[in-house]
């Protein structure tokens, strides 16, 4: 089934949103039913293992508890398979969010004198109007909009993210922040590109070998094992060996754990929680538009491109994704997934393609990988609590050094000088100013260049024709 033959009026679409079990289901047959849920199961177990520890630590270093990124990641991939556009596409907490939502957290969370409800409260908020601003933009068609970003742009801001990543996790590697923090010492190494840099220096006497010991360990034990097998669950492995020494051999070498930043981790998951507003002023405005349109971004661009290149991987020669479902999918994702302890989540490109490879063929994996990382949640809290953070700083830098594919940068650079230089600008601006700032003027740049060497070239064409 091509593209065209999507409902193209508003009204048809919205009838196609609310129908549950459309060509998303269509492998699912009365033949085949027993081998596809026995695949879907595994494949939902495979990625509900590895989604536990990155879950954690993605909460953790946007600002928020470690429950939350559980929380997020179980119900977005319950609620996106539901409403989404694609057979594939696992929903969760990603990497492109953090850079957002660390800094509306830095803003009005405690870091600033502010406290945890009132940042997640504003969370909520912008969270649901960028979700009401998804599902007008899908019902309107503007799904396939999304594919006009310039790859060049969106390789770069992927390699600015994993850098800003890699850096504001530098403290849990290192045992600087955490350290800090414990003694009541009021440094903070979550800051921009050069504050980070500078606190470094600045708390080198403060570094604890063996916590950098066990985030090498834990990085250089996940990258090996999936290397071997993606049916290994090495994020899982390494996370429980750290923890094993951290208790065991380390008991007593400083090494910082889970609970004691966050204390005890609660399995009472599904809590209301509201949406706020801090006190209307000026700055708070322009805030909401900022946070608003970078989560509308993320959402639209990220789920395009991870719909898209799960159809390529699974060899999907029937209905493809719809970009236009995906978009009211993603929309519902940020309206629901915040009010129940969550926080914005969109499609995860690293564990959609684990899911395809270890199997999955219908929404059904998603669900299953739902169930199943709840249900070991609930029944693991205890043992999460004793997880070292240079483990979590470990798996994170794992997943931020998953985030740069040379291949990609190879071909960018083939596609000219201008699409390089692009990539590159984009790539540095997105640590040093922010996620928003980085790409906006990026795209102003990009188009703005076009348009003048296009302008050119017509004027070129029409001189020509004169003489």
């Amino acid at each position: 089934m091509n593209r065209q033959h999507f409902p193209t009026t508003p009204l048809g679409r919205i009838k196609l949103f609310f129908t549950l079990f459309d060509s998303r289901w269509e492998d699912l047959t009365k033949a085949n039913w027993v081998t596809t849920v026995y695949r879907d199961f595994s494949a939902g177990l495979i990625v509900a293992m590895t989604a536990i520890p990155m879950a954690m630590g993605f909460a953790m270093a946007m600002g928020m508890r470690p429950e939350n990124g559980i929380i997020a990641g179980a119900l977005a991939c319950v609620i996106g398979r539901t409403f989404g556009g694609s057979k594939y596409q696992v929903y969760g907490p990603t990497a492109a969010f953090i850079p957002v939502i660390a800094a509306l957290f830095a803003k009005y969370g405690p870091a600033n004198g502010g406290a945890f409800e009132t940042a997640h409260g504003f969370l909520i908020f912008v969270s649901i109007i960028s979700g009401v601003i998804l599902i007008v933009m899908g019902i309107f068609g503007f799904g396939r909009y999304a594919k006009l970003v310039p790859n060049s742009i969106i390789v770069g801001f992927t390699v600015g993210i994993a850098v800003a990543i890699a850096l504001t996790n530098m403290e849990d590697i290192l045992g600087i922040e955490s350290f800090a923090d414990l003694l009541g010492q009021d440094e903070d190494i979550k800051g921009g590109l050069f504050h980070n840099l500078s606190a470094v220096f600045r708390n080198l006497d403060k570094i604890n070998l063996w916590s950098i010991f066990l985030g090498v360990l834990t990085f250089a034990v996940t990258k090996g094992l999936l290397r071997i097998s993606i049916f290994i669950p090495g994020p899982v492995i390494a996370m429980g060996l750290a923890t094993v020494l951290s208790s065991t051999l380390l008991a007593d070498k400083g090494i910082i754990l889970v609970k004691d930043i966050y204390g005890s981790i609660p399995n009472n998951f599904f809590v209301l929680t509201r949406p706020s507003l801090p006190i209307l002023t000026t700055g708070v405005i322009v805030d909401i538009f900022y946070f608003v349109g970078a989560i509308v971004f993320v959402s639209g661009v990220e789920s395009i491109l991870c719909s898209s290149m799960a159809d390529k991987l699974a060899n999907n020669q029937k209905t493809p994704f719809n970009p236009d479902k995906e978009f009211f999918g993603q929309g519902m994702v940020q309206i629901l997934t915040p009010l129940v302890q969550g926080f914005p989540c969109t499609g995860a490109l690293a564990r959609t393609a684990t899911s395809i490879k270890a199997g999955a063929q219908t929404p059904l994996a998603g669900y299953f990988k739902a169930i199943i990382k709840l249900s070991m949640a609930y029944f693991l809290a205890h043992y999460l609590e004793l997880i070292p953070m240079a483990c979590i700083g470990g798996i994170l830098v794992w997943v931020a050094s998953n985030m740069i594919k040379p291949s990609e940068i190879k071909e960018i650079k083939h596609a000219g000088k201008f699409e390089f230089a692009m990539m590159v600008y984009t790539a540095v601006m997105v640590p040093v100013t922010d996620f928003l700032t980085g790409v906006l003027s990026a795209l102003i740049i990009y188009f703005s260049v076009k348009y003048i060497y296009r302008k050119r070239g017509q004027s070129q064409v029409s001189l020509r024709e004169q003489s």
